[in-house]
């Protein structure tokens, strides 16, 4: 069984929440998960700078070394917490900064030999 860390989405319309958990990736977003490890809230509540994200750090890493894979999204927040390196074997190409636009080549005129 392949399990994946993944976000499921809980709560009514317009006022979601997402539960960060450990799931077989072939079941469905919402299915019944194997362990919840964290809840994040995307709102800010008047008087906060700062979206909340609670979650079991140590139930975390004992997934990721038991070789759960992180989705993308699960990726760039458990970097932003401090849990995953910004460089991890879980960052792929995809993920990599973007707004340092490459150097574009510089191509040398064309010589007329007419």
């Amino acid at each position: 069984m392949v399990v994946r860390l993944r976000l499921a989405l809980h709560g009514a319309r317009h006022n979601r929440i997402f539960h960060l958990v450990a799931i077989d990736h072939a079941v469905r977003r919402n299915a019944k998960p194997i362990e919840t490890l964290g809840v994040f809230d995307p709102r800010l509540v008047p008087g906060q700078t700062y979206k909340t994200v609670e979650w079991s750090v140590d139930r975390i890493k004992y997934w990721l070394r038991q070789g759960a894979m992180p989705s993308n999204s699960v990726v760039k927040l458990l970097t932003l917490g401090g849990i995953l390196t910004p460089n991890s074997r879980y960052h792929n190409e995809k993920m990599v900064d973007r707004s340092k636009k490459p150097e574009p080549e510089e191509v040398p005129p064309e010589q007329n030999t007419s």
